[in-house]
C-alpha cells in the first residue's frame, strides 16, 4: 500500500527527516504547518503522510477505534506496514512524531520494530501506548533516547494518564523524556513549539 504523503523539501541538503502523523478524522494536511514550525531553517526534509482509511465522521484514519488503547488489528496492521515502508526509505537520522492516532502509530512504529528500526527520536501528542495483538513495544536499550511527549489535562478524548503512563514506562526504561502538561483539550500548545523546536534540533543532530 502506497501512502500519499506531503513534502516539505530542506531548503539546501537535507540532514535528515522529520515526519509528522496525522490524528482521526484529520489528513496530510494538517500537520504540515507545524514543519516549519519545528524546523524553521529547513535543514530536515518535512513529510506528512495521509491515512488510508476513510471513516465516518469524515477525514483520514490509521486504524478503526477498538477502544483505547486497542486499536483493531484488522485495520491497524495495513496502516503500521505502510507507514513502516515509508520510514524505511527515508534519510536518517529520522524524527518521527504524531497527534493523537498519529502518536499511537509512532509508539507502534518507534518501538514495537525493535532497535533495529528505531527512530533518533519519538514526538507522540496526546496519544498511547498502543495494545494489539502481534506488536510488542521493546524498551530495551533506550538509555538516554530522546521522547517529547505533550497532552492536555482537560483531554477529553484521549485522558492524559495515557501520556503519563507512557512517561513512567518510558523513564523507567532509561529513555530521556521531554514531559509537558496543559490545562487544554484534545489540542497541540502552541506554546510548547519553542520547546519542540530545539528537541527536534538536539534530536537530529544539527
Amino acid at each position: 500500500m502506497m501512502l500519499d504523503a506531503l513534502e516539505r523539501p530542506a531548503a539546501g541538503e537535507a540532514a535528515g527527516t522529520l515526519v509528522l502523523i496525522h490524528g482521526r478524522g484529520a489528513d496530510e494536511h494538517d500537520l504540515y504547518p507545524l514543519l516549519d514550525a519545528l524546523d524553521p531553517e529547513r535543514r530536515l526534509r518535512g513529510l506528512t503522510p495521509g491515512g488510508p482509511l476513510a471513516l465516518p465522521p469524515g477525514g483520514r484514519h490509521w486504524y478503526r477505534l477498538g477502544g483505547i488503547p486497542t486499536p483493531e488489528p484488522e485495520t491497524f496492521w495495513p496502516s503500521f506496514e505502510a507507514l513502516a515502508e515509508l520510514l524505511d526509505g527515508v534519510q536518517k537520522p529520522l524524527v518521527l512524531g504524531g497527534f493523537s492516532q498519529g502518536a499511537v502509530m509512532s509508539y507502534a512504529l518507534g518501538l514495537g520494530r525493535g532497535a533495529a528500526g528505531r527512530p533518533a527520536a519519538l514526538l507522540p501528542l496526546s496519544g498511547f501506548m498502543p495494545e494489539v495483538e502481534g506488536l510488542e513495544l521493546d524498551l530495551t536499550g533506550l538509555d538516554g533516547y530522546p521522547v517529547a511527549i505533550a497532552h492536555g489535562t482537560l483531554d477529553p478524548v484521549i485522558s492524559v494518564g495515557w501520556s503519563r503512563a507512557a512517561r513512567d514506562a518510558l523513564t523507567a526504561a532509561g529513555a530521556d523524556v521531554t514531559y509537558h502538561e496543559a490545562p487544554l483539550p484534545h489540542t497541540i500548545d502552541p506554546g510548547l513549539v519553542p520547546v519542540l523546536r530545539g528537541f527536534v534540533a538536539s534530536a537530529a543532530g544539527l
